[in-house]
């Protein structure tokens, strides 16, 4: 996507859980996990059903993703009476908002440069941001409300 619109409005991303044909049984005490996260799996049962997975069971052939695959997010804070702007190396192609919590722009004659923002007065929970590049590179960000922003 080479035009991005001149501000970008909560773009909401919201999935449901992933499904899966066979759900964690909460049951199953060999599956060496603390007797805390089984509380949590068993909890996460009883909310999504049939449909919970925690990320160890897919159909078919799957595998992990290694921790050297993966690309770790930067921090982020942002507050609603401060604009956060980030400068790119290249220009930027592609943003996607975590949720509703945050609004985001190009800053005016910059296509390298990307204004964030909290669209509330606080809020609690992290959320992220992620921004690709004309270059192919691709930065991800976990935001968090931060009433002075570093």
């Amino acid at each position: 996507m080479k035009t991005i619109t001149k501000f970008f409005v909560a773009a909401v991303a919201l999935f449901g859980v992933a499904t899966a044909a066979t759900a964690k049984n909460p049951d199953n005490t060999n599956n060496n996990v603390s007797p805390e996260t089984e509380q949590v799996a068993e909890h996460d049962m009883n909310v999504y059903g049939a449909n919970y997975t925690d990320g160890d069971k897919f159909d078919g052939l799957t595998r992990k993703v290694g921790f050297d695959r993966m690309i770790p997010p930067h921090a982020l804070e942002v507050c609603y009476n401060k604009t956060t702007h980030i400068i790119f190396p290249a220009e930027i192609t592609y943003v996607d908002l975590g949720n509703e919590n945050l609004v985001a722009g190009l800053a005016d004659g910059a296509k390298n440069v990307l204004r964030v923002k909290s669209a509330f007065k606080s809020f609690k929970q992290e959320t992220n941001l992620s921004v690709i590049t004309e270059d192919g590179s691709y930065y991800t960000f976990n935001v968090k409300f931060a009433k002075e922003p570093l």
